[in-house]
């Protein structure tokens, strides 16, 4: 029988009140506002478009959690644990975790993991209506998020590996599939003086990258294109460059996006696949953990090389070369069979 304090430690575990209020108040930017000097509870709720009455019951709530202090008087301040939720804090967790941040929109999902589980399906669809790229792609309130994001880029995922093993000085125009606000097609850009480039995604980011692109004074040899890779593809590339996209989508919707490329590329052109596909040691303590966050927002995070290939098949594609692979990053080259 549980003793009473594991029953305790159980509840704890499974709490959703305090991350939500957590996330809200990152999302309000609380901890900005209470670092700049407001701290009553009506300039706050102003400040924030918040019901000043329920507003209080979320600022008391995070004080009894130790992530805000109140005075006498009714005034908040910010705690050392909860300064971390300031935008200027070196190590702020703000944009982690604003519900209209990127990772917090994917964070969100989790809430029915269920469904993910009895159906191998994502759960973004299932909580918010919509996937959940065309949620970000999409949806005006994700602008922001996607302008902070990569302003500084560091590459991870082995991204390295589309700059450095593949051989782009025989590349006139790549067409970056997908390629987000362009921080990929930007690097290799820069690394590659004689290299023009094509980004073609859904409106917000194409938007992003192209104010991004004129701001890095690449404009004239790069342009953005809004456009989805479920629809036909601009032509006259060299090389079109899917960069960790398919893991976002099911066998058949990533045969399709294949099949797009390859139309685009006609009998000369190449599909350059770097595709994500995390192998992470299953004797790790933290790999279920990962895969699962994985899989409630993609429905496929870790195909193999056999599987892409098998992919690229099913598209009309053969490999005309391969690349080096990491643990988290397999390159291909395929070419219209």
């Amino acid at each position: 029988m549980a003793h009473q304090s594991d029953r305790g430690d159980l509840l704890a575990m499974a709490d959703l009140l305090t991350p939500a209020t957590i996330r809200a108040a990152a999302t309000l930017r609380i901890a900005d506002h209470l670092g700049a000097g407001v701290g009553a509870v009506e300039k706050l709720a102003e400040l924030t478009g918040a019901r000043p009455d329920l507003l209080e019951l979320l600022l008391r709530h995070l004080t009894a959690k130790g992530v805000l202090t109140r005075d006498d008087d009714g005034t908040y301040a910010v705690t050392e644990l909860g300064d971390q939720l300031r935008e200027s804090h070196p190590a702020s967790l703000r944009g982690h975790l604003a519900m209209d941040g990127l990772y917090g929109r994917a964070d969100l999902a989790l809430v029915n993991i269920l469904h993910t589980v009895r159906t191998g399906e994502p759960a973004h669809a299932t909580v918010f209506g919509r996937g959940y790229w065309e949620s970000v792609n999409e949806d005006p309130a994700f602008v922001a998020a996607l302008e902070q994001s990569d302003s500084e880029p560091q590459f991870g995922w082995g991204a390295e590996l589309i700059f450095d093993g593949y051989d782009w000085s025989r590349v006139g125009r790549v067409v970056d599939v997908g390629g987000h606000s362009g921080a990929v097609l930007m690097e290799l850009l820069r690394r590659q003086p004689a290299l023009h480039g094509t980004l073609v995604d859904l409106r917000n980011v194409a938007e992003v990258a192209g104010r991004r692109f004129a701001a890095a004074g690449l404009a004239d040899r790069a342009e953005a294109v809004v456009g989805s890779f479920f629809e036909p593809l601009p032509t006259g590339g060299d090389v079109y460059l899917l960069s960790a996209i398919l893991a976002d989508w099911s066998d058949e919707q990533a045969t399709t996006i294949l099949r797009r490329c390859a139309e685009a590329a006609g009998p000369r052109g190449k599909v350059l696949l770097a595709e994500v596909n995390l192998q992470v040691p299953r004797e790790a303590p933290e790999s279920a953990a990962l895969e699962l966050w994985l899989r409630a927002t993609m429905p496929a995070p870790v195909r193999t090389v056999e599987q892409l290939r098998a992919l690229g098949a099913a598209a009309g594609l053969q490999v005309t070369w391969e690349g080096p692979h990491t643990a988290v990053r397999s390159i291909l080259e395929f070419s219209p069979c």
